[in-house]
């Protein structure tokens, strides 16, 4: 795993390094914006490969951007919890996002137990470091992926720097222990406040507030308290309320009734996982966290899938979804549309799938019938 690792971090330090060089595509009209970043050269981002199959996952993001040019320069770190030896140093790369204000980032690996007496894992340290308070993950249903649902378009927001997830926990005597739950009005009601601006940017209908205050009445009560406060600067937007275990099962049963939906932490990270199986699964959703100041891509369902690491199996789709919307986030559209188009091509003809979508195509040939589909 650790050689696995180290080459391919050398490839990719190598490919950042062996780019071609930018071109001006003049096909149709040419985005002002576009031209601009290629006068002016390339757009640096931060890159960190993950665990599992993420090194994998990031080389095929490499290998489409190479093919088209993309006016984009990695800076590779390699962050883990669960190798520790290879890992950078967590300030070294907050500096670096914190920098380039953008990064690319596959999904860190968490043990489940702690030998160090360490609770907050490297996660939560990057998250709180950058202020990363909330993730979004738009949840859409792709052309040729069948799925029990069609036509899901929902957008899951989560507030990830507090709640259940705050590592404050002690045993405070033998065999029991105390876990805090931390929930503040000002954190609700900035996550909040981004649910219903993402809503109007995005021209969407409704917010849905999950929650669970009718048993936990103090620290749901305040989230929920704290998004109808916000909801009210916003009529034109539809508000409603749901307690999260009735949302789990309407978004089984009828998952097309929700538009956006925010939600403290816990609840959030299971119910992105869950509506990540509704339209294909891990391999296919791609998720962000933004801060006030720097937005981290990565995939919607945080799945390392570490029993395929090189076995070249793994569904690149979620990962070349972020980079889609990378793209997208500093002024690149064209180029993310490229891609997007050729990605579409590939899922919609059907005949190039990873075992996870019912086929039997390696990663590196579903990469290469992106690559051919590039227009």
């Amino acid at each position: 795993m650790a050689l696995l690792v180290r080459n391919v971090c050398k490839v990719l330090s190598q490919a950042t390094q062996k780019g071609a060089g930018v071109r001006t595509l003049h096909i149709g009209a040419v985005r002002h914006q576009d031209n601009f970043i290629e006068q002016q050269g390339k757009v640096k981002c931060t890159l960190i490969p993950g665990d599992g199959v993420g090194p994998e996952l990031v080389l095929s993001v490499q290998n489409v951007f190479k093919a088209v040019n993309v006016p984009v320069e990695f800076e590779p770190y390699f962050l883990s919890e669960v190798n520790p030896t290879l890992s950078a140093p967590l300030e070294q790369v907050a500096n670096s996002i914190a920098l380039n204000q953008v990064c690319l980032k596959g999904i860190l690996a968490t043990p489940d137990h702690s030998h160090t007496g360490e609770l907050q894992t490297l996660n939560m340290k990057l998250r709180r470091n950058l202020d990363l308070y909330s993730n979004v993950v738009h949840v859409k249903s792709l052309p040729g992926v069948k799925s029990r649902h069609q036509n899901v378009d929902c957008v899951i927001i989560r507030e990830q720097t507090e709640g259940e997830y705050s590592a404050l926990e002690h045993e405070c005597v033998p065999g029991v222990v105390e876990c805090l739950k931390i929930v503040t009005a000002v954190k609700s009601q900035r996550i909040a406040k981004f649910a219903f601006d993402y809503a109007v940017k995005n021209n969407r209908k409704k917010v849905t507030c999950v929650h669970k205050a009718n048993i936990m009445k103090l620290g749901d009560g305040l989230f929920l308290q704290s998004c109808q406060e916000i909801a009210e600067l916003y009529p034109k937007i539809q508000f409603e309320t749901m307690i999260v275990d009735n949302c789990t099962m309407q978004m089984v049963s009828n998952p097309h009734q929700f538009d956006v939906m925010v939600m403290p932490n816990l609840y959030g990270n299971i119910v992105d996982n869950l509506a990540s199986g509704l339209v294909g699964g891990a391999g296919v959703v791609a998720g962000a966290s933004y801060s006030a100041e720097c937005v981290v891509f990565e995939p919607g369902a945080r799945h390392t899938y570490s029993e395929a690491v090189g076995k070249n199996v793994a569904n690149p789709t979620a990962m070349l979804l972020c980079s889609v919307k990378l793209l997208n986030h500093v002024n690149l559209g064209r180029y993310a549309e490229q891609i997007r188009d050729a990605l579409n091509r590939v899922l919609n003809d059907g005949k190039v799938r990873t075992k996870d979508l019912g086929g039997q195509s390696s990663t590196t040939e579903f990469t290469t019938a992106v690559i051919n589909s590039l227009r």
